[in-house]
């Protein structure tokens, strides 16, 4: 008897684990998007494993930060804006929501141009035909699904990043100059560095994944119905599911950035190409995972193109979502993809808005793949102020009562803002003096 039950309990185990994912698998998704893959790959170009570093040491600030804001979500049962205007001046929530929309809307536009140009290396139509087809669908999918599929659609669109590591396994590696780049920081002071590893760590560490995580957890929260009088019913262990999903996530997300980072720099540094200019450049780091098929270079360009598609699909929800989160939030809207369009006119219009700004950007005549690093850093650089507010709510008692942060979550979080402060000041220094 007890071999029969033991695949049975093992498989329920696995169950119980799938089903705690959500939020935090989206958001760690969501994290490595078309910006993330293109900063990545011009980090490994540019530099080889010279920052392969960063994708392990960010990997517990990224778990702390996101962990925090999920934390703030579950525990008050409202965003991080709703919070901030509760218990802080309206300047401040002004100023924090329009950082976060200007940040989000150059991202979608970037990102849209991503799409456009990755699906163009496999069917040639003109760009603006592309950029329309991903606008228009992307709408219709997160204005007219429901949460729960629309939850179930982003978790399988997260397939998307396995291209990677998959490569890792095929191309012939120096393991040991890779673990040693891994484990032991390597720094160079000049702009070109501290430029790009503002870029990792804004695009690691961004504004986006703060206010969507936390609005994510509040809509599983009315999923459940678990918020009565706008106060939510949890235990300890809903605290600990949460953990568990954000864990995932962000380690799922890392151990992705960390394959990019070791694809480019094998495949793409160590050919001699050193500065990602098109999407066809950084399909290139991808060949030796069909070089042994026939027309292995469009092949290439076919799994990239998809991976780019589909991590768009998932990335540019988040970004016009967390927008109207914010937004609906700052100016008492209704607010949630739980909620029908007619429920939620503003919200989806702040979506629908966001989405056709960062359409239109693209048409001002910037190459989409350099606008993903220049996005990424200027993420980096937004992210410092938000950081420091999620700092002060989190660890508020009177806004999380016994689920405020404790020493671990504030040390942190402390550091991440000093680093990511430093890293753009360093970035800003180096530029004024040449």
């Amino acid at each position: 008897m007890a071999e029969e039950k033991t695949p049975k309990v093992k498989r329920n185990k696995l169950q119980k684990f799938f089903s705690i994912l959500g939020p935090g698998l989206t958001t760690g998704a969501a994290d490595d998007d078309p910006s993330g893959i293109a900063t990545y790959s011009q980090t490994g170009a540019q530099f080889g494993y010279g920052q392969l570093w960063t994708a392990l040491y960010m990997l517990p600030f990224m778990i702390g930060v996101q962990e925090a804001c999920a934390r703030i979500g579950i525990v008050t049962g409202k965003g991080i804006t709703a919070n901030m205007k509760a218990h802080y001046s309206p300047k401040v929530v002004y100023f924090t929501v329009s950082l976060l929309v200007v940040a989000n809307v150059l991202n979608i536009g970037a990102d849209i141009g991503a799409m456009a140009a990755a699906a163009r290396l496999i069917l040639p139509l003109p760009f603006v035909v592309w950029t329309l087809l991903f606008t228009v669908s992307i709408l219709i999918l997160e204005i007219f699904t429901t949460y729960k599929v629309y939850a179930r659609i982003l978790k399988w669109l997260a397939l998307s990043l396995l291209a990677y590591p998959v490569t890792i396994f095929i191309i012939h590696m120096p393991w040991l100059a890779v673990m040693k780049a891994t484990f032991i920081p390597h720094i160079e002071f000049n702009f070109a560095f501290f430029f790009i590893i503002t870029g990792v760590l804004g695009t690691t560490i961004s504004p986006y994944m703060f206010f969507w995580q936390t609005s994510q957890e509040v809509e599983q929260l009315k999923e459940k119905n678990w918020i009565n009088n706008g106060i939510p019913s949890i235990r300890k262990s809903n605290i600990r599911s949460m953990r568990i999903d954000n864990n995932a996530g962000m380690i799922i997300s890392e151990i992705t950035t960390w394959s990019i980072i070791v694809v480019a720099g094998t495949v793409l540094h160590n050919s001699g190409i050193t500065d990602i200019q098109t999407a066809a450049d950084a399909a290139k780091a991808i060949e030796p995972l069909v070089h042994s098929f026939p027309h292995s270079g469009y092949l290439s360009k076919v799994i990239f193109s998809i991976g780019i598609i589909g991590l768009g699909f998932l990335a540019i929800p988040v970004l016009s979502g967390s927008a109207a989160y914010a937004v609906s939030e700052a100016v008492n809207w209704e607010a949630g993809l739980n909620l029908k369009l007619k429920k939620a006119h503003g919200f989806y219009g702040i979506i629908t808005i966001a989405t056709l700004i960062g359409l239109i950007i693209n048409f001002v005549g910037i190459n989409p793949v350099k606008a993903l690093v220049y996005v990424a850093v200027l993420n980096g650089v937004a992210a410092v102020p938000l950081i420091f507010l999620i700092i002060k709510i989190s660890t508020n008692k009177a806004i999380m009562g016994k689920y405020k942060s404790g020493l671990l979550s504030k040390t942190f979080l402390w550091i991440t803002f000093l680093a990511m402060a430093l890293a753009a000041i360093a970035t800003l220094i180096i530029l004024v003096n040449g």
